[in-house]
């Protein structure tokens, strides 16, 4: 099978892992900035053209978007899923999981387990807000923000109200989140393939920092997760649309609650805290799934 990675570096771990994956199978594989793809919208039949030449004759295409480019980024996933080419995550899942708010509130509405969160754009209100969440310490997060950055814990009232104005003054979305004090500092990456948790780790921040991202210096073990975990992430995915996805979670005192659902999830940190073949496993479901018509939006999202 010819298949394409929509990556901007072909040298990360994630894309490198997902090219020995193809190969050691037997598969014909290309690694595609997608920033570099260009695209004719015609009824009959559109196209997307690379370094001069047309991109045709792919079974799947396995989209690495990264949060900086999503809007182009998604257009080339949907001109693919137009030309009925298999999308491993399909481009509406992918918007739908960007857009943190949106993804909130599809998750509460399957009644999926999550931090109780407000969200705002005034601050004209600010201290019924913070209330609403549940009061300080509380978590406020950029609405942009990946990895960590933009996340801040406000520890008092006081720090709440200043993090939330100069957020606001800067115009920037914002989410307040409870903070969920019995977890640690710690999170649960749970990574989905289908639908089943092929593997998970915990993530645990370093010395002082409450943020758990592996790139901030956090350290990752192997865990084993409860029935109520696994199902939840399952869920996450699926809600999401999304069949390959990180979902990381926290255990509170109410059970697992979602942070976040990942539509890129890095390989690295899981695949070496527990030793398992992510790569071949994505490329397992590839293989089982892959076909023309399988494509549920056809670039209809």
């Amino acid at each position: 099978m010819k298949v394409g990675i929509l990556s901007r570096n072909p040298e990360l771990y994630s894309t490198r892992r997902l090219v020995e994956a193809a190969q050691q199978r037997g598969h014909e594989v290309l690694v595609i900035d997608p920033l570099r793809c260009y695209m004719t919208i015609a009824s009959q039949s559109p196209s997307i053209h690379y370094k001069g030449e047309p991109l045709e004759g792919f079974g799947a295409i396995i989209p690495r978007i990264g949060a900086s480019i999503t809007f182009y980024g998604t257009a080339v996933v949907r001109q693919f899923e137009m030309m009925d080419v298999y999308c491993v995550n399909e481009s509406v899942a992918i918007s739908r999981s960007r857009d943190k708010l949106r993804s909130l509130q599809l998750l509460s509405r399957k009644g999926l387990g999550l931090p109780v969160t407000g969200f705002a754009h005034s601050t004209k209100y600010t201290q019924d807000l913070i209330n609403l969440a549940g009061g300080a310490p509380l978590v406020i997060k950029l609405l942009e923000g990946t990895q960590g950055i933009g996340v801040v814990l406000a520890e008092t009232g006081k720090a709440a109200e200043s993090v939330i104005e100069a957020f606001r003054g800067l115009k920037a979305h914002i989410l307040v989140q409870e903070f969920i004090k019995e977890a640690g500092g710690a999170d649960i990456r749970c990574f989905v393939v289908g639908n089943k948790v092929v593997a998970s780790m915990m993530r645990k921040g370093k010395e002082g920092e409450f943020r758990s991202n592996i790139h901030r210096g956090g350290s990752a073990t192997t865990v084993r997760l409860t029935p109520e975990e696994r199902s939840t992430a399952v869920r996450a995915a699926q809600v999401m649309g999304l069949n390959v996805a990180g979902v990381d979670i926290l255990r509170s005192n109410h059970g697992p609650v979602i942070m976040e659902v990942n539509s890129s999830p890095g390989l690295e940190g899981i695949e070496k805290a527990t030793g398992k073949d992510i790569a071949g496993t994505i490329f397992e479901f590839i293989e089982k799934n892959a076909a023309p018509g399988k494509t549920k939006t056809r670039g209809k999202g």
